[in-house]
């Protein structure tokens, strides 16, 4: 089978998509498949696309360990000869189209909003992963937690604010201060004091036009997989310092990952039934992750859903999928066959 593995793009996340990628790339290719692993911003600028598949290898490049720090943007625009006027690299679409599906590593704004999806729709391309709708919705947590809300899931309290609104909104500390459309915990920030609330505004504002301001939910954080409206075993997420953010969630050893979770049997079965109903409200299709709290009253809350997870070394899909015996090639194998399906 011809797949495209897409990763990279213009998001925050560029460097965990990438890691996503060679690690999907290299699965693929275990396999058996003509795998290509393409980054969707910077393209193949090359005359002849006929046989990239079977050079995979040759364009694979020099895929670095995620770094602690977000990428600079700025400087992968830069290589792009035009600029980057089209988000559509080099003959990106030309080759997706030639592949039998395309397998998205892509993460944050430039692959879970749904603009790529409703693209591939509108080319007849085949993608893994969930379709245009329920992609925007998860991605867009303002709405996504109005849903949650209005179906009985439940979800930390909280208001919103867009970039130069008047704020005459008087928090309750500490509040989680966070952009709607973010991912990987950037743009993410716990507040105690109105100083600090005012600043993490300002910081947040720089990676969006939209806040969620919410109760934080202070005690253990946990998450959940679903695989075609199926949970997966629960995982328990302990930073070794700190919460779980950019740097804690893919640099090695910096926390602890339980699972099966250290949880009753009756506290995992209502948070993967609790998963289960996100992944439906929200219209998810395929695959996804539900990230949950539960504080010192054993209360459980759902943050957020993500429909392209990670599938990095350090990514929690995978490890929950191999506490039922998936392998990661496995998994591989099984997402690649559900977009064969659909």
């Amino acid at each position: 089978m011809k797949i495209v593995v897409l990763a990279g793009g213009i998001s925050t996340e560029r460097d965990v998509s990438l890691s996503s990628g060679a690690k999907i790339y290299k699965a693929l290719k275990s396999l058996g498949h003509d795998v290509l692993l393409l980054d969707v911003f910077l393209g193949l600028d090359i005359e002849d696309t006929s046989d990239v598949f079977k050079r995979g290898d040759e364009f694979l490049g020099d895929i670095a360990a995620v770094k602690q720090s977000a990428p600079d943007l700025a400087a992968v625009r830069a290589l792009r000869k035009d600029g980057g006027k089209v988000f559509f690299g080099p003959n990106v679409l030309k080759i997706c189209a030639e592949a039998d599906v395309v397998f998205m590593a892509l993460h944050g704004e430039s692959g879970e909003n749904g603009k790529v999806q409703a693209t591939f729709d509108l080319h007849g391309i085949r993608y893994t992963g969930n379709d245009y709708l329920s992609s925007a919705l998860a991605m867009d947590k303002a709405l996504a937690k109005e849903l949650f809300v209005l179906h009985g899931i439940s979800t930390p309290k909280g208001y919103t604010l867009k970039k130069n609104e008047i704020d005459d909104n008087e928090p309750k500390f500490p509040v989680v201060v966070k952009v709607t459309d973010g991912g990987s915990s950037i743009g993410v920030y716990i507040v105690n004091d109105m100083a600090e609330y005012a600043q993490a505004k300002k910081d947040a504002f720089e990676y969006g036009n939209e806040l969620i301001v919410e109760q934080y939910i202070k005690g253990r954080e946990f998450s959940v997989g679903v695989i075609n409206g199926d949970a997966l075993p629960v995982i328990e997420i302990a930073p070794k310092t700190g919460f779980y953010d950019y740097k804690n969630k893919y640099q090695a050893g910096a926390t602890d990952e339980i699972c099966p979770a250290r949880l009753s049997d009756e506290k995992t079965k209502t948070m993967q039934k609790m998963a289960e109903k996100v992944f439906k409200v929200l219209r998810l299709d395929q695959y996804a992750r539900m990230d949950f709290m539960m504080d010192s009253d054993e209360n459980i809350y759902c943050l957020e859903a993500n429909t392209l997870p990670g599938m990095t070394p350090t990514s929690l899909v995978p490890q929950e999928a191999q506490a039922v015996g998936m392998s990661y090639e496995e998994l591989c194998e099984k997402i690649i066959s559900l977009a064969m399906n659909k």
